[in-house]
């Protein structure tokens, strides 16, 4: 593995006030506890309400790993925010979070879009930025209104999507790191209309987006275990997207031995999009699941369709 790799400084996550049950969404749309939990593993979602927004949680959320990592504000070299979900189509949240947060104005700022792999993807990024730039620190955050774009009226989508944010302080460091990317222009089996149109909803075909997801989990962890020459036996932590319990029931049932080392948490929050790994990975580290020298392996998958895996060390 690449020695010149990156360190996870500190973590922070937000969420809104307010949250939604499921039998809070069976008042609302033909669903009930029962059917929404056996399908999904999902109980809770988190819902904006009026001043909470895809800014405001991502700058709650790095405002509280900045606080962890117990760094001057002025060593962050750049702001990096993973959505599909911004206020608006421009600026970008990253600017507006560097605003809100005080942030010197000599910095990078710029937002991604590979939805659910958002977060990923920006780790990659991070990485080469951190190696080609004078750049101390980088900010990078996962940030999603979800609920601006579900329909309360399609009970195959409404139940599963939440809003949240999860925020991380990265570092150059002489720490193991690799890491894959995939991509393929698929539209059709997950897709939200953008900027001009009537109407943005999300459109999903479920059981196509579940055969993706199993085959491309497994094939990135795979695939980032054998690059390394690794197995499952040198990883401690696995951290998936939070998108569906059957799915990462599914993908671990392929790691028999293992199964304790996939962390699942989308029962309180459901599927976050890019907020969905910082948000797991900052409450891993609040448990003290991941410690110093373990190794994280993180695999998400996302609309485009992208994916990709990253193995680094703690």
């Amino acid at each position: 593995m690449d020695k010149n790799g990156i360190r996870i400084v500190a973590t922070g996550r937000a969420l809104p006030k307010n949250f939604i049950s499921n039998d809070d969404l069976s008042k609302i749309v033909e669903t009930n506890d029962e059917w929404i939990t056996t399908r999904t593993g999902i109980k809770t979602r988190y819902k904006c309400e009026e001043g909470e927004s895809c800014v405001t949680l991502a700058t709650e959320a790095a405002k509280k790993a900045i606080e962890k990592a117990d760094i001057s504000k002025d060593e962050i070299g750049g702001v990096i925010v993973a959505t599909s979900t911004p206020d608006d189509a421009l600026p970008s949240v990253a600017c507006m979070v560097q605003r809100a947060l005080g942030l010197r104005e000599n910095i990078l700022a710029f937002d991604i879009s590979a939805a659910c792999t958002g977060f990923l993807y920006e780790l990659g990024i991070a990485k080469g930025l951190l190696y080609s730039t004078a750049a101390k620190y980088l900010l990078v955050i996962g940030s999603e209104q979800l609920s601006r774009i579900v329909d309360y009226t399609d009970r195959g989508t409404c139940i599963l999507f939440g809003d949240g944010a999860g925020a991380a302080i990265l570092c150059a460091d002489e720490k193991e790191y690799d890491q894959l990317f995939w991509a393929r222009g698929q539209r059709e089996l997950l897709y939200c209309s953008g900027v001009g149109a009537k109407e943005q909803k999300i459109s999903m075909k479920g059981t196509d987006v579940f055969k993706f997801a199993v085959v491309v989990l497994k094939q990135g962890i795979d695939e980032i275990l054998a690059k390394n020459n690794m197995t499952m036996d040198d990883v401690d932590c696995v951290l998936c997207h939070q998108a569906n319990e059957r799915i990462i029931r599914h993908v671990q049932k392929k790691y028999p031995g293992h199964e304790d080392k996939f962390y699942m948490n989308l029962a309180r929050y459901g599927n976050t999009s890019a907020a969905s790994i910082p948000i797991a990975l900052d409450e891993v580290f609040e448990a003290g699941i991941l410690k110093e020298k373990m190794r994280l392996l993180c695999v998400g998958f996302g609309a485009g369709m992208t994916w990709s895996s990253a193995l680094l060390e703690i």
